[in-house]
């Protein structure tokens, strides 16, 4: 009995058999191999740059001597915590700009989300005329940058006491535009709603889409009115498709950089995100880590109430194994009143600041909108002294050409990573589902989406300023830029990589694996052309991210690694409105150019067919 027990005995864990034997079993586990390598490299580039802030924002800085002299370098102070919090500087640095993003914040929020739950309504439940094209163009905004709006708002309301020149409603009725309208907490609001509307439009219409009209009709049976139904039936289950809208509005809001630089900051209206920019600048880099560290605490929180909310309820269930019927609600004679009000609002949203930009890219003398005054020069220009300081025209500015070479480059490495790291992702997740790695993973995974951007560029500062073992200091290289777009575009391509992988039953590569065929060419021939689709929509998503971003890296571009959003800040900056203008006109159309192409490829080739093994 004692010799059978010890032939059976299992043998140590760094016995040769049991190696072997581990390695059999992660060589058909490749979901292992594919999550641990994955967790590291997350953990690295998302835990430890938040450990790192939290290290800066507690530590002696060299800079920090201007404010104590007698501070030894590398040690532990509470300085920074201090100056944010319990100086009379504080009320600049902190309170002033901590109220300011937390009104823009919640007005943007709800303005954005009853637009655009108007808007998914419209066009999900109603018979209102043109669905098609509507529904194309609302989206549009999403594809701009979000202060493409700001631009047009300056070249419209901005005055000569600031602006340097009047804008174009002061050149039609020579009144004088108040401060309060051209810049401030106004203009910056309307603008930023005017933007993010298309995020609550897009996840509410989703929904909607979902919701069983029986269930309304079944309480028009009882009794109940019109806003009654919707009140008591239709919106709480769009709670969940709200509350995501709530949260991911707010979120960007805080973290938004370019509509409250170019519309706070010339009348030093701060938010936490130009707080954060001018801090560094300031080289109090401490100070700047404190409030991003608040930044991300404010966001944490934010999700954290909402998921309590939401939590309240057990279901929301609108899809069953019954039969499933969307009705659409008769407009009447509100029909086409309700169609002609929103193509005012896509004139106003999408068209309007198009014109605006183009004609302030051809305007010859600032705050002079004749059409005799119009020129070319700011397009196709080789440049002239007498003229914004001798810059060329976009076509022939080296600068400019360099920064679009960049800005492409950027999306397309990004895009090709991150639809890569999502997939991979996806696949350990998925594949490994209920082990405790897979769930470290997805959540280190969603991690990112808490960091405002502007919060994790300063993060990024502070860890890749330096050298980091073999790795190298990256501030100031194209490097950083294509890695911080990855990292916090993560959470969306790591869903559709879930979500693809979900629908891809395991049998399939399963038979694959008895047959003698080996991983690599299972992904590659069956894995990838099945979630084709969904890894393209993270990827074109993260294209379009890259393109139009400028407050997740405004803090790490520099000269070498200059992008065209980079650019379009730079020349406002500096009060160059016309070249600021043709810029962002040729991004957005490379914008929308590409995304059209790439849309029109992928249903073209059939994305998401399987192809032979």
């Amino acid at each position: 009995m004692t010799i059978t027990l010890e032939r059976h005995k299992k043998p140590p864990f760094w016995s040769a058999r049991n190696l072997s034997y581990q390695a059999y079993r992660l060589k058909n586990r490749p979901e292992i191999i594919i999550g641990v390598l994955s967790l590291g490299f997350l953990g690295f580039v998302v835990l430890v740059p938040l450990f790192q802030i939290i290290r800066e924002a507690l530590t002696f800085q060299r800079y920090d001597l201007a404010y104590q002299r007698d501070g030894v370098i590398g040690s532990l102070t509470l300085l920074h915590l201090d100056r944010v919090f319990n100086q009379p500087i504080s009320q600049a640095l902190f309170y002033k700009p901590l109220m300011n993003s937390l009104k823009i914040g919640f007005a943007v929020t709800l303005i954005a989300v009853i637009v655009g739950s108007s808007l998914a309504w419209l066009m999900v439940r109603t018979n209102i005329y043109f669905k098609g094209t509507f529904g194309a163009m609302l989206v549009f905004p999403y594809m701009m940058p979000s202060w493409v709006g700001a631009l047009a708002w300056l070249t419209l309301f901005k005055n000569d006491r600031i602006g340097g020149s009047g804008g174009m409603l002061t050149y039609i009725t020579g009144v004088e535009v108040p401060d309060w309208v051209a810049y401030g907490f106004l203009p910056i609001t309307f603008t930023l709603a005017m933007h993010y509307y298309a995020y609550a439009y897009l996840l509410i219409s989703g929904a909607l889409a979902t919701v069983d009209s029986e269930l309304e009709e079944a309480g028009a049976t009882c009794g109940m009115g019109k806003w009654k139904r919707i009140r008591m039936i239709t919106i709480p289950l769009l709670l969940p498709a709200l509350g995501s809208a709530v949260v991911l509005t707010f979120i960007r809001i805080l973290g938004t950089f370019g509509t409250p630089a170019l519309l706070g900051l010339p009348v030093r209206f701060f938010t936490f995100s130009t707080q954060i920019y001018a801090s560094i600048n300031a080289r109090n880099q401490g100070d700047a880590y404190v409030l991003a560290l608040v930044l991300i605490f404010l966001a944490i929180t934010f999700i954290w109430i909402n998921s309590r909310i939401i939590g309240v309820r057990k279901s929301y269930v609108t899809m069953t194994g019954k039969g499933f019927r969307k009705r659409e609600s008769d407009l009447g004679l509100w029909r086409w009143p309700l169609t002609l009000l929103i193509i005012v609002f896509l004139l106003i949203t999408v068209l309007l600041p198009m014109v605006l930009l183009l004609w302030e890219s051809m305007t010859l003398i600032p705050g002079n909108y004749s059409f005799s005054n119009l020129t070319t020069y700011f397009w196709a220009g080789k440049g002239n002294v007498a003229l914004a300081y001798g810059e060329p025209g976009v076509i022939y500015n080296k600068g400019i050409l360099d920064a679009l070479g960049n800005s492409i480059k950027l999306g397309f490495a990004a895009a090709l990573f991150n639809g890569a790291l999502g997939l991979l992702v996806g696949y350990a997740v998925v594949r490994g589902r209920g082990a405790r790695l897979a769930r470290w993973l997805e959540g280190i995974a969603f991690a990112p989406y808490i960091f405002p951007s502007i919060a994790l560029g300063a993060i990024y500062i502070g860890m890749f300023s330096t050298n980091i073992g073999p790795i190298p200091a990256l501030y100031g290289t194209f490097s950083i830029l294509v890695l911080i777009t990855v990292i916090k575009n993560l959470p969306f391509t790591s869903r559709t990589g879930i979500a693809a992988m979900l629908q891809i039953h395991q049998s399939l590569e399963e038979t694959a694996r008895v047959q003698g065929i080996g991983w690599f060419r299972r992904m590659f021939r069956i894995i990838v052309p099945l979630s084709m689709s969904g890894l393209v929509a993270g990827m074109l998503l993260t294209f379009i991210t890259a393109m139009r971003e400028l407050s997740l890296i405004i803090l790490l571009i520099s000269p070498g690694n200059m992008v065209l959003t980079g650019v379009i800040f730079g020349y406002q900056e500096q009060d160059m409105a016309q070249h600021s203008a043709a810029v962002t006109l040729m991004l957005v159309v490379i914008i929308i150019t590409i995304s059209v192409i790439v849309r029109l490829m992928s249903r073209r080739v059939g994305v998401g067919r399987l192809s032979a093994v």
